[in-house]
């Protein structure tokens, strides 16, 4: 069994950083139309709390899901498309919404994907960067928090499909 994750991130201070991200893109984005991009699954739970702190009349969203980890805790370095965007998004200001950023592997073959699909713009909004097992330099437009690499669930993120629902971000040790 595993032990319950200790708070890294409580579920106060997300709400406060999640605020602080959705008013930064609202004022960058006002008058313009964008599309959050989640990417499924991790970042369900943070688009969503994103989406309503973004103060903008033309929003919209869509869903992409990526896979890398399969159940362990070590990136396969294989990404799968495991869901595809709904819409196009040919000449739209795209922002894609991530949990994690960490070896960068999964977040530059998506990028490179949506490169072939034309959006006006690219930007990238991660809750959590882990520069420590950077594999591929991505530069992230809006970030959430650096962490140490250590192994973290909660708000979205999973082992092994467990933890996703808690209200906190924890590390497994």
């Amino acid at each position: 069994m595993i032990p319950k994750p200790h708070v890294m991130f409580s579920e106060a201070q997300l709400a406060e950083r999640v605020r602080e991200l959705g008013a930064k893109i609202t004022e960058d984005y006002r008058g313009r139309h964008l599309v959050l991009v989640a990417i499924l699954k991790g970042s369900f739970l943070f688009a969503a709390d994103l989406a309503r702190a973004i103060d903008l009349e033309d929003v919209r969203i869509d869903f992409l899901g990526l896979r890398s980890y399969g159940s362990g805790t070590e990136s396969s370095g294989i990404v799968q498309i495991t869901h595809d965007l709904t819409f196009p998004v040919e000449n739209q200001d795209v922002m894609i919404v991530e949990d994690i950023v960490d070896t960068g592997l999964s977040m530059q073959y998506l990028l490179d994907n949506l490169a072939t699909r034309r959006p006006r713009s690219v930007k990238i909004c991660a809750l959590l960067q882990k520069p420590a097992r950077s594999r591929v330099k991505i530069d992230i437009d809006y970030l959430g928090f650096t962490i140490e690499d250590k192994f973290v669930v909660g708000y979205g993120l999973d082992y092994a499909e467990k933890f996703r629902n808690l209200p906190y971000i924890g590390v497994i040790e």
